[in-house]
């Protein structure tokens, strides 16, 4: 490295600018698949296997994009505040595009364009932001503390916009919303891209690292659950429970339960450990989704349950898997960009592999959204929703049970960066 290119000693991270820009960047990430799909159906009947194929087409392009983002926020890190404001205004530039806007060409070709646009910026954002929260962490609190403001934004930010084009009165006022929560985090987080300096490493240091690949592979297994009920939810709402409008408040409830839990299972890995926590949360998540298998029309109300269950479960997904991973990248590859593009394709490949396998095979059962259907159908749409979700889990048990976990005897020394904030 040479001299001009000496990383700075780190700053202590903002912790509220990093939960403002964690709110944005996940309101940018899975609320899309849960509102775009269904929207582009309703609006301009795209059918639904056609939607799947665009979205896994667009996962694809992510084989090569991931990596090359992380490639150039490696190259451009005396530059990292400008570029971050970039990607940020055609993020929300294409989410305007996308839901506010007629599409001028036809729906579908639209869809694909203005999501390969947020798609883009979003793997930008997340790869800078959370390269820069090791570095950050390194300088004052913690992987774990950083992790439970950074996570808890995240899901806060997902509550947000999971209802809001319920309680905005609609898709466009979503879309104008999400642009001023944009300017609102990249303003706040300005100071932090400063003296940012990420080696430049490539991606050796990760796929030859055993521990990092096992944790790739568990993020992809653990993720997947989530990927397919987040896919489903809406239609599982509106047919399986014949609870049409229950849709919102449903949705709010799930992630709520997941940002009020994610800082308690936080605090509980700091004192059990990740493995142990993780394992029960995961546990939690099968017998929540085994219960909603059971359910029929009518049940809404123990369905809401069955959120606030599953909800509170993926708060330790979404905090200590992230924790874990840059804990690991601490230790092998400070800093680098790299790791985090490898991350946030595996986080979103979980997303596009169920959007390619499920809607088509909802439409091949004979499944019509928003219609009459019949008891086969529906029971092909519960197997999606419940079954699946606890297989996935199943597997990742297994995995994370016979994973090494870096940091688990790290605990005490976050216990000793934690101390002064413990009563916060």
């Amino acid at each position: 490295m040479t001299p001009s290119l000496r990383p700075p000693v780190p700053r202590a991270p903002r912790l509220p600018a990093y939960a403002l820009f964690a709110a944005y960047l996940a309101a940018a990430g899975l609320p899309i698949y849960i509102h775009a799909p269904k929207f582009y159906v309703d609006e301009y009947g795209v059918s639904l296997a056609l939607l799947g194929t665009v979205l896994f087409g667009l996962r694809l392009i992510d084989v090569v994009q991931d990596p090359f983002l992380a490639w150039i926020a490696a190259r451009t890190r005396a530059w990292r505040a400008a570029t971050v404001l970039l990607a940020g205004a055609l993020m929300a530039a294409a989410m305007l595009g996308l839901f506010a806007l007629a599409p001028p060409v036809a729906p579908i070709w639209w869809f694909a364009l203005m999501l390969t646009v947020v798609f883009s910026g979003f793997s930008y954002l997340t790869i800078c932001f959370y390269s820069q929260g090791v570095a950050s962490a390194a300088a004052g609190g913690g992987h774990l503390r950083l992790a439970r403001w950074r996570e808890t934004g995240a899901l806060l930010g997902i509550c947000a916009a999971s209802v809001a084009p319920m309680v905005l009165g609609g898709f466009t006022g979503f879309a104008l919303a999400f642009a001023v929560l944009g300017v609102t985090a990249l303003w706040a987080m300005r100071a932090e891209w400063r003296g940012a300096a990420i080696p430049i490493e490539g991606f050796g240091p990760v796929l030859r690292d055993g521990v990092s690949r096992r944790l790739l592979l568990i993020a992809l297994v653990n993720a997947a659950p989530v990927a397919v009920s987040s896919t489903l939810f809406l239609f599982f709402v509106e047919s399986r429970l014949a609870a049409p409008g229950w849709e919102g408040p449903l949705l709010l409830l799930f992630f709520l339960s997941a940002a009020l839990a994610a800082p308690l299972w936080s605090r509980a890995a700091e004192r059990w450990g990740s493995r142990h926590v993780l394992l029960g949360a995961m546990i939690l998540a099968i017998a929540a989704f085994g219960w909603a298998a059971t359910l029929g029309a009518g049940d809404a109300r123990a369905f809401a349950a069955v959120c606030a269950l599953s909800g509170a479960a993926v708060g330790a997904d979404m905090t200590l898997l992230p924790a874990i991973f840059a804990r690991r990248m601490a230790q092998i590859s400070p800093g680098a960009s790299e790791g985090f593009g490898l991350w946030s394709f595996v986080s979103k490949l979980t997303l596009a592999l169920a959007a390619l396998l499920l809607l088509p095979a909802l439409e091949a059962g004979g499944f019509i959204p928003g219609a009459a259907n019949d008891a086969s159908a529906l029971r092909l749409l519960t197997a999606l929703y419940c079954v699946v979700p606890c297989v996935l889990k199943l597997v990742a048990i297994a995995l994370l049970a016979g994973t090494p976990l870096p940091g688990e005897g790290e605990a005490a020394a976050d216990r000793a960066h934690l101390a002064p904030d413990m009563q916060n």
